[in-house]
């Protein structure tokens, strides 16, 4: 291959590895090419490109684009599944995962998941989730289903509304703060100490007088 075209093969590889959070290495040594086109075209169609690259230029490409992760799974013929912004990774899993299964001499050696570091096992499980429409179904369902009672109440009757409110409103009616306790008086001093102290008084204005 000549030097243009190595540069080019990475600067496309480290483009792929900058805008791809998720791709999957699989060692495809084994696999005829028939059976690479196949599986391509399996890829393709869940929303990934997959590609067979060479390690030199790969490792280069990875290093470029700050994929460390990618480095330690570069060993032995590669091919990668990169994909795209609306690909679907469970899709794609269980693709590689059955052309493992089926072939018996594929391997998956791992990959990035969202940016992530992942084994071929943590492949493996991911392959075995429900499609991702399914998943996403079954979350909006766990959140909608609360809602059903709310839906009921404003599509019922409107007196049945009207009732519910009203009762609202006695219940809030009927828990009205108690009043706040009035500040106790201060006890009234002896009728006995207030004549002599008027009587000290009156002596010592007398004596003032004299």
């Amino acid at each position: 291959m000549k030097k243009e075209d190595k540069e080019r093969v990475v600067a496309e590889l480290t483009e792929r590895l900058r805008t791809s959070e998720t791709l999957i290495v699989a060692d495809y040594r084994g696999l005829t090419m028939p059976q690479i086109d196949e599986l391509r075209g399996k890829l393709l169609e869940h929303g990934a490109r997959f590609a067979v690259v060479k390690n030199t230029l790969t490792r280069r490409a990875a290093e470029a684009a700050g994929a460390d992760a990618l480095l330690a799974l570069l060993e032995g013929p590669t091919a990668i599944a990169f994909l795209e912004a609306e690909g679907d990774p469970v899709a794609v899993a269980k693709a590689l995962a059955d052309a493992a299964r089926t072939s018996r001499v594929m391997t998956i050696r791992g990959g990035i998941f969202e940016g992530r570091a992942i084994e071929g096992a943590a492949v493996e499980e991911l392959a075995k989730l429900p499609p991702t429409d399914v998943l996403r179904a079954q979350v909006l369902g766990a959140i909608t289903a609360p809602l059903t009672a709310i839906v009921g109440l404003f599509t019922a009757p409107l007196q049945d509304l009207y009732g519910l409110l009203d009762a609202r409103i006695e219940q809030l009616g009927g828990q009205e703060e108690a009043p706040a306790p009035e500040p106790e008086a201060q006890p009234e001093q002896p009728q006995a100490e207030e004549t002599q102290s008027e009587e000290t008084t009156e002596e010592s204005e007398t004596k003032e007088e004299q």
